[in-house]
């Protein structure tokens, strides 16, 4: 009690800039050190005479008097530092006081045992993570900060070593490139050289070079690995094991070697054809691989760095030259950006960092493991669904799918650090939706998007599940990547490259974009919102067969082509389908009718423009409750409403069979071929009594080019792209494929 008296008289004592200062760095602002008072000027007395001992004093006496006004001017310094205002002072509210009140009541009761310092520092660790805020670990701050770490001796001679294999490795090499004046002209002004090649697995390849000098890629046999950091060396072997860890262990598949092969050579990359079900793990792996050869080497140079110039201080003398500091850090610390729709895919990515980091005789360190895995992994009340779903439902959803998560991933000398602050992280792992709620918008106060300053690498997975969240907040992600940084952060400036600090970090970002179709709205982050200098690689194969050959029941097609500006032209179809599609099914023979709806923006003005007209129907969309869905079903399979308004992405998340079916209408083209051939297959599930009365009308227009290829096939499509008619039939289910 005695203690805790004193503490509150310390407290009682202090004013309020006092208090605020004491609990936010847990000590007393310098400008409050008591200094003691100039002392009064030392009286000298005569002695016996003795010269030796006259002149020792008469030293002291003038130390003393240099220290004392070596105090004096220090202490002016301290004064101009922050110092308390008057009009601070008395502008604060009642209000405020209050508070500091209760915080000063908060901070006593912590610190009932100890001294009131120690109580303040309690509290200071402890206020950053409140009711609503994610966990963040700050214990393993010192053993995974570049600042203070250093390469051990064994890692320090290999990095000596001038081996020959720097000279191709590509991420030196990119990064050491210096751009000119000229470069960044023909960068910006958009014109690329085109180039075609054909590799075994990933097929077709368009390569876009815009400077000359960083052209395209040569044959796969005449293309080589990357050059792999020395912790990886063995992961490299077992790269197929991260995809199956059960599983036998097997060499790297064809398909991730040509994908590591593409990546080390920091060109953007879009894989538009990835398969889910087979494909999906194999790329994953793959990719994060290549993450951690960036950023081990990235790590390791600045720690050598550090080790180099430490080394330099002890041996230099007081007089040496100070040696220039190497450029081989950003503006902030993180490097990598991953961007995936849900926990679960989240936890894939981190198992495989973790499964290539660790090797059989090795084991390495990971924070927080533990808790990462209850918040990542799937919840244990989720139930499996009772109705067989297809095999890209199942592997899509597998795992925990919320949507809203972010992580940082810090990683040093093969020890990875889970749930790192944003600016001590290498690498960030997010949903468009959990960095939108960190990016803020214009105006707001508490927005933050320094940490994206100088990301090096921005993995894009799942593209196509994005697509179907909200694209507006990876949008909003790519806004932001690569700006000038609104603070400091404490960097060192004298480390930092001349590209990042001339604002050109986006001209050496790589970008690397998987995704199952092909869409515009994708391909347009690597034509509007990239810019690497080494250019980019797209995969282009166009099917010979489309979706439509997997249609089982017997169905006429009919495909309607109308003239659109461009590809957001809305209107135009709104119109066309006002004008010519709906009045052909208004009869009340032609019920039962599902109209499929691709945007959920189209989807609201079809259902405001029915409402106005008293069209009989009902509607489904991703945000209808489940009595809503069954009411509509029930509703159209007895007749009772007209037409079914039906959204694609609730297709994409519910997959459910419309049962009664008898003419469906495509308002749009599926952004995925095979929601065609699902949603026509439906036409069987309430029998087949009424098959011959059966019809299906589909709407596209020439910027639809890539769908319809997905659907009819590259052949049929091109015929009916560049055909005089605008109505072309395909009859599926009989002997005849098309007519």
């Amino acid at each position: 009690m005695r203690k805790r008296r004193q503490n509150s008289q310390l407290f009682g004592s202090l004013t309020k800039k006092q208090k605020k200062h004491l609990k936010e760095f847990g000590e007393e602002h310098p400008f409050h050190d008591v200094v003691g008072a100039r002392p009064e000027k030392t009286e000298i007395l005569e002695l016996p005479p003795s010269p030796e001992q006259s002149d020792v004093e008469h030293g002291e006496l003038e130390d003393e008097e240099a220290e004392v006004e070596t105090e004096t001017a220090y202490q002016k310094l301290i004064s101009t530092l922050n110092q308390p205002g008057i009009n601070d002072s008395q502008g604060e509210s009642t209000d405020d006081d209050d508070d500091d009140e209760d915080e000063e009541e908060e901070l006593l009761d912590k610190g009932g045992e100890d001294s009131a310092d120690e109580a303040v520092v309690e509290a200071v660790d402890g206020e950053p993570k409140g009711a609503g805020d994610e966990f963040v670990d700050k214990e393993h701050e010192t053993q995974f900060c570049l600042e203070t770490n250093f390469t051990e001796e064994e890692e320090q001679a290999d990095a000596d070593c001038p081996a020959e294999k720097d000279c191709k490795d590509m991420f030196l090499q990119h990064f050491d490139t210096e751009l000119g004046e000229e470069d960044l002209q023909k960068i910006t002004s958009g014109t690329k050289a085109k180039a075609q090649i054909t590799w075994p697995k990933l097929g077709t390849l368009l390569c876009a070079s815009p400077l000359e000098r960083f052209g395209g890629i040569g044959q796969h046999k005449n293309t080589n690995l990357p050059v792999f950091h020395k912790v990886l060396e063995t992961s490299m072997k077992d790269l197929n094991q991260t995809v199956d860890p059960k599983g036998p262990v097997g060499e790297s598949t064809p398909l991730q070697l040509e994908l590591l092969a593409l990546m080390g050579s920091y060109k953007d990359l879009y894989c538009s054809d990835i398969c889910p079900v087979v494909q999906a793990p194999q790329v994953c792996s793959a990719y994060c691989l290549h993450i951690l050869n960036h950023v081990l080497k990235a790590n390791s140079q600045v720690l050598a760095h550090n080790a180099l110039l430490r080394d330099h201080k002890t041996q230099a003398g007081p007089g040496a030259e100070p040696q220039d500091e190497p450029r081989d850090q950003g503006l902030t610390r993180p490097k990598v950006l991953i961007l995936v729709p849900f926990r679960g895919g989240a936890l894939r990515v981190v198992q495989n960092l973790i499964s290539l980091l660790e090797t059989k005789s090795k084991k390495i360190m990971v924070s927080n493991k533990k808790r990462f895995k209850e918040e990542f992994g799937e919840e244990a009340d989720v139930k499996p669904h009772h109705v067989q779903q297809p095999d890209d439902y199942s592997a899509i959803f597998s795992g925990n799918v919320d949507d809203h998560f972010k992580i940082g991933v810090s990683i040093v000398r093969g020890s990875i650090r889970l749930y790192a602050p944003f600016y001590s992280s290498d690498i960030i792992i997010a949903s468009p939706l959990g960095l939108r709620t960190v990016l803020g918008a214009d105006g707001e106060f508490n927005r933050d998007f320094d940490f994206l300053s100088s990301i090096d690498l921005l993995v894009v997975d799942q593209a196509d599940v994005l697509l179907m969240q909200n694209w507006e907040h990876v949008l909003h992600v790519m806004k932001h990547m690569n700006l000038q940084p609104l603070d400091s952060h404490g960097v060192d400036f004298s480390r930092v490259r001349m590209w990042n600090l001339n604002n050109w970090a986006k001209h050496y970002r790589q970008t690397l974009v998987f995704s199952s179709i092909q869409d515009p709205q994708i391909n347009s982050i690597l034509t509007k919102h990239c810019a690497n200098y080494r250019g980019q690689i797209a995969t282009k194969n166009m099917p010979k067969t489309g979706s439509i050959c997997q249609v089982l029941v017997q169905l006429p097609h009919v495909f309607q082509m109308f003239s659109a500006d461009s590809f957001i032209d809305h209107d135009a179809r709104f119109q066309f389908f006002v004008d010519k599609v709906l009045p052909q099914y208004r009869d009340s023979v032609m019920s039962h009718t599902l109209i499929y709806i691709p945007s959920y923006f189209d989807y609201i003005r079809l259902r405001n423009y029915m409402k106005k007209e008293e069209i009989n129907f009902s509607s489904i969309c991703e945000y209808s409750s489940r009595s809503e869905v069954s009411r509509a079903r029930h509703f159209l399979q007895k007749g009772d409403k007209q037409f079914l308004l039906f959204t694609e992405r609730f297709h994409f998340y519910k997959r459910h069979t419309i049962k009664g079916l008898r003419h469906l209408i495509f308002y749009g083209l599926p952004s995925f071929p095979h929601f065609y051939n699902e949603v026509c297959n439906m036409l069987a599930a309430g029998g087949r009594v009424e098959e011959a009365s059966w019809t299906c009308t589909s709407l596209y227009s020439r910027y639809d080019a890539h769908k319809l290829a997905a659907i009819t096939g590259a052949q049929r499509a091109g015929q009916m792209l560049h055909s005089n008619k605008t109505v072309h039939l395909f009859v599926t289910g009989g002997e005849d494929k098309a007519l």
